[in-house]
C-alpha cells in the first residue's frame, strides 16, 4: 500500500496548467525525500520540474506555498475508507494504512509532518486534511451502529477514531520504535471494547 501522501499515483491527465502542476508536486516530493524540509527550496524544485523558477514563484509564492498545495493535492486523492464488514475489521484496516504511511520509505506523511512545524501554512493546511479525513471515517462508526455492534446511537464518532488510531502515531511517531505488526489490530480491538462498555457515548442533551 502506497503512502496517502503520495500524490503522484490517482492523477488523472489534464491541461498544460495541470501537468505543470503536477510536475512540481512531484518534484517537491521527491525533494523532500532527498533532502527534507530544510534542503527544500523553489529554485530546486523548479530544476527538478524542468519548469522555470519564474513559474514556481509565480503561482506558489514560497516554500510554504508548495508545501499547502502538496497537502491539498493529497486532500484531491479519491480515497476511501476501509469497509470489512466489521467495525475491528475496519479500524485494524485503517490502522494498517497510517502505519504504513510511517514506515514507507520514504514517508511523505513523515516529511509533511516535520515541515509543518516550520511553515504555518502548511501546518494550517495539514490539520484540515487530516480532520477531513476522520470526518470520512466517521461512517465506519455509523455503519458499526447500524449493523448493531455499537449500542449506544449517540457514540462520539472522532473520540473512538482519535482513541483507535492514536497508538500507531505514538509509536512510531513520538517514540520512534520500531513497527509493531499486531499493533493496528489490538488497537483496534481496544477501541471496539471501549465503544461496546460505553466509553464514547455521549448523552443525548451534549450532541445536539
Amino acid at each position: 500500500m502506497t503512502d496517502p501522501l503520495d500524490t503522484t499515483s490517482d492523477r488523472r491527465p489534464g491541461g498544460r496548467t495541470a501537468r505543470i502542476r503536477a510536475q512540481v508536486l512531484d518534484a517537491v516530493l521527491a525533494e523532500l525525500a532527498e533532502g527534507g524540509h530544510e534542503g527544500l527550496t523553489m529554485e530546486g524544485v523548479a530544476a527538478r520540474a524542468g519548469v522555470h523558477r519564474a513559474t514556481v514563484y509565480r503561482r506558489w509564492r514560497d516554500v510554504g506555498g508548495l508545501l499547502v498545495d502538496v497537502i491539498d493535492a493529497a486532500g484531491e486523492i479519491d480515497w476511501q475508507p476501509p469497509d470489512t464488514g466489521s467495525l475491528r475489521g475496519d479500524l485494524t484496516a485503517l490502522n494498517q494504512e497510517i502505519q504504513e504511511s510511517l514506515v514507507v520509505r520514504p514517508s511523505f506523511a513523515v516529511a509533511l509532518m516535520a515541515a509543518s512545524f516550520h511553515f504555518e501554512q502548511a501546518a494550517r493546511a495539514q490539520t484540515q486534511l487530516w480532520a477531513d479525513r476522520y470526518a470520512q471515517c466517521e461512517i465506519l462508526v455509523e455503519r458499526a451502529i447500524e449493523r448493531g455492534e455499537l449500542r449506544a446511537q449517540h457514540t462520539d464518532a472522532r473520540s473512538l477514531l482519535i482513541a483507535a488510531t492514536a497508538p500507531i502515531n505514538h509509536q512510531l511517531v513520538l517514540l520512534r520504535a520500531d513497527p509493531d505488526p499486531q499493533l493496528p489490530k489490538r488497537a483496534a480491538e481496544a477501541a471496539v471494547l471501549a465503544a461496546a462498555a460505553g466509553a464514547f457515548s455521549v448523552r443525548r442533551e451534549e450532541s445536539v
